[in-house]
C-alpha cells in the first residue's frame, strides 16, 4: 500500500466556509429562499452531555406549510439518506427519530421559530442536519452543522498495530467511550499538534494518518507535513489501527497512587464508587479538565497511560502535552496506580 500526501486542507475558518457552508436552496427555483432566512452561524459547536439549538427561522409564514427536521447521513456509501427527527405544522409536531426525537423539540420562541433544539448531546449527534420548508412547489431548506468539541486519539490493542478491521475500529473506539473520528476531526487534531505514524480507520471507511515532522518510516522526509492518505480501503477484509473521538464527560476521572496489579487496581476504584477508566476518558479529563499526572496508571483496557498537560523531561520526555502510554503490561505487574471514573 502506498500512502500518499494529500495537500494540507485550507485554514479551518476557510475550510467550515467551503465544507460546512449553510446552503438554502429552493426546488426548481434557483438559490434565492423566500420564506426561510438564511441562519446567522454557518457551525454550531457544542460539547457531549450539553444542549444545543439549529437555528432556522421562516421570514414569512405560507398558509399551508410543513417543517420537516432531518439529519444527513454521513456514510458516504448511503449519501443522500436522510433520517427524519420531526414534522410540524406550526401548530403541531411528531418525532420520529429513535435516538433523537425524544431529546428534541422547537424552540418556538416565537411564530416564526422552527429552530430544533437537542438536548443531553451524545457523540452520535454532531453531523449535518437540514431544514425543510415544505409549501407544495416552493419547497426550500437550509442545511447546519453541529460540531462537537473533542479530542482525537489513536487507539490500538494489546495484539498491537494493524489489527482492526473497520467494523472491529468502529468497536474498539465505542469500547473506550468514543466514536470512529471523521477526517474534519483527524484534520482538526492534526492543525492541533497530532503526529502518529500509524495509518488507522476513520468514520467513512478510508484511512489515513497525520505527521508534523516528516520523516522515513512516515511516508519520507519529502513529502510535506500533512494528513497522509490510503484512500478507501475494504473494510471487512484490511486491517489498521483506529482514530477516535471522544468529548466531555459527565463525571470526574481521578487518580489512586499505589503500587497495584490491574485486577487489585480494579478493586481499588470500586472502594470509591468509581470504576476503572476508559482510554477515552482519560484523554477527555486531560483535554476538559485539564488533568496532569506524572504517575503511570491502569486503564480499562489493560494498558498504561498518564496525561500531561505541562510538559516536562521527567514526564514522558516529550516536548509538548499529550497523553503518554506506557503499552500493555503485564496485569499480574504490581507497578502502577489507577485512573478511575466516577459519573455523576
Amino acid at each position: 500500500m502506498n500512502a500518499k500526501n494529500l495537500s494540507p486542507p485550507p485554514p479551518p475558518g476557510v475550510f467550515h466556509l467551503l465544507a460546512f457552508a449553510i446552503q438554502g436552496t429552493v426546488r426548481g427555483s434557483g438559490p434565492a429562499l423566500r420564506y426561510l432566512l438564511q441562519p446567522p452561524q454557518q457551525v454550531i459547536t457544542s460539547q457531549r452531555g450539553a444542549n444545543a439549538t439549529l437555528p432556522c427561522m421562516l421570514r414569512v409564514r405560507p398558509k399551508n406549510y410543513r417543517v420537516k427536521w432531518t439529519r444527513l447521513e454521513p456514510d458516504p456509501e448511503r449519501r443522500g439518506v436522510e433520517h427524519i427527527i420531526l414534522i410540524t405544522n406550526g401548530a403541531q409536531h411528531r418525532g420520529y427519530d429513535e435516538a433523537l426525537a425524544p431529546r428534541a423539540s422547537l424552540r418556538a420562541a416565537h411564530s416564526l421559530d422552527a429552530s430544533l433544539r437537542i438536548t443531553g448531546l451524545t457523540l452520535d449527534d454532531g453531523g449535518r442536519y437540514r431544514c425543510e420548508l415544505v409549501n407544495g412547489l416552493e419547497d426550500e431548506s437550509v442545511t447546519v452543522t453541529l460540531e462537537l468539541d473533542g479530542v482525537v486519539f489513536p487507539y490500538q490493542n494489546s495484539n498491537g498495530r494493524y489489527q482492526f478491521t473497520y467494523q472491529e475500529a468502529r468497536q474498539a473506539c465505542e469500547g473506550q467511550d468514543g466514536k470512529l473520528a471523521t477526517y474534519q476531526q483527524l484534520y482538526k487534531a492534526w492543525t492541533e499538534g497530532l503526529d502518529w505514524c500509524n495509518a488507522g480507520w476513520i468514520e467513512d471507511g478510508t484511512v489515513h494518518y497525520p505527521i508534523i515532522d516528516s520523516r522515513e518510516p512516515c511516508g519520507g522526509k519529502l513529502l510535506p507535513p500533512g494528513i497522509r492518505s490510503y484512500g478507501a480501503r475494504d473494510k471487512g477484509k484490511e486491517r489498521f489501527d483506529a482514530f477516535c473521538f471522544t468529548s466531555a464527560v459527565k463525571g470526574q476521572v481521578f487518580f489512586i497512587k499505589g503500587r497495584m496489579s490491574f485486577q487489585e487496581a480494579g478493586a481499588s476504584c470500586e472502594a470509591q464508587g468509581s470504576v476503572v477508566a476508559r482510554v477515552g476518558q482519560l484523554y477527555a479529563a486531560w483535554r476538559f479538565s485539564w488533568l496532569d499526572r506524572c504517575d503511570g496508571g491502569w486503564l480499562e483496557d489493560g494498558s498504561v497511560r498518564f496525561p500531561i498537560t505541562v510538559a516536562r523531561p521527567l514526564c514522558g520526555g516529550l516536548s509538548h502535552p499529550g497523553v503518554r502510554s506506557l503499552g500493555f503490561p503485564d496485569k499480574e505487574l504490581r507497578v502502577y496506580g489507577v485512573y478511575c471514573y466516577r459519573p455523576t
